[in-house]
């Protein structure tokens, strides 16, 4: 079911005056769906990786020529949406897309049953000083582009959450009319293919802390939750939100669905190959 812009903000908004954590949580299977809003999350959000990361691949497959993002994420909707009880859904839009008419396609995502959108494929991803990102950049293909869409859902009373990777791309989605600022941290670490490039929790709170002072700079109703990187366990969301002043919570994707069941699935093969007879 769709919730209102107005609607998903109230339950987000009692969540934290009760003194709990936003949760946001990525979910690349109707499976992974049900059972994160069984555990109690905020959010859910559906986008093109999640298909790739639940394929055994890594989450960056979504940045790179495999398929059509924004399309798969209409098709992994026919999976997910009817699965989910009372959770809003959102949609992982790649904003850069030349070949969509946003304002047309967000509105059709809103028809379709989903809540809210995030920037997903990101070209913030791409290191900024690489010539790749600056030639992305200088023909059309940007950051501005997925500040554009996430300024295009807001008109047309969705919830929006993108993911900023800078203060300044904090101040910019906050004035495009975010409702909750992403802080990312790059690539997830830990398990079989998560990164192992990235920083250190201490030096992921210090940066969570500048993108949240940016952006309430700009709103002071703004939220702001952190992802990713070293951000991969309940202690280390834990461990940044306290070493943080403001940030009311935590999104993850390969840390809620790829990380439990690539555990859960090596250890109950393992007990059953242990089976005596």
């Amino acid at each position: 079911m769709e919730f209102t812009r107005e609607e998903t903000l109230d339950r987000l908004e009692r969540t934290v005056a009760d003194g709990d954590p936003v949760i946001g949580a990525g979910a690349g299977t109707g499976i992974s769906a049900k059972f994160a809003e069984r555990g109690g999350v905020d959010l859910l959000i559906i986008y093109n990786s999640g298909r790739y990361r639940m394929n055994g691949r890594g989450s960056l497959a979504g940045l790179l020529p495999y398929g059509d993002a924004n399309e798969i994420v209409v098709e992994m909707g026919h999976e997910v949406l009817p699965v989910v009880e009372d959770t809003p859904v959102l949609a992982g839009v790649n904003g850069t897309d030349p070949f969509r008419q946003m304002d047309v396609f967000i509105e059709d995502l809103r028809r379709r049953g989903f809540s809210g959108v995030q920037n997903f494929p990101t070209v913030g991803l791409i290191d900024e000083d690489s010539g790749f990102r600056q030639n992305l950049e200088e023909t059309g293909m940007g950051y501005d582009k997925e500040i554009e869409m996430i300024s295009e859902a807001a008109d047309q009373g969705m919830l929006t959450c993108p993911y900023v990777f800078s203060e300044e791309q904090a101040r910019r989605m906050t004035e495009a009319g975010a409702d909750v600022i992403v802080s990312h941290m790059g690539l997830t670490t830990s398990g079989d293919i998560g990164a192992e490039t990235a920083l250190d929790l201490d030096e992921a709170a210090e940066r969570v802390q500048a993108h949240h002072d940016a952006a309430k700079e700009v709103d002071e109703d703004v939220m702001v939750i952190c992802h990713g990187g070293p951000i991969a366990w309940p202690d280390d969301a834990e461990y940044v939100l306290h070493n943080t002043e403001g940030v009311v919570g935590f999104f993850g994707a390969s840390s809620i669905e790829r990380l439990p069941t690539e555990g859960a699935i090596q250890e109950q093969a393992r007990e059953f190959k242990d089976i005596e007879f």
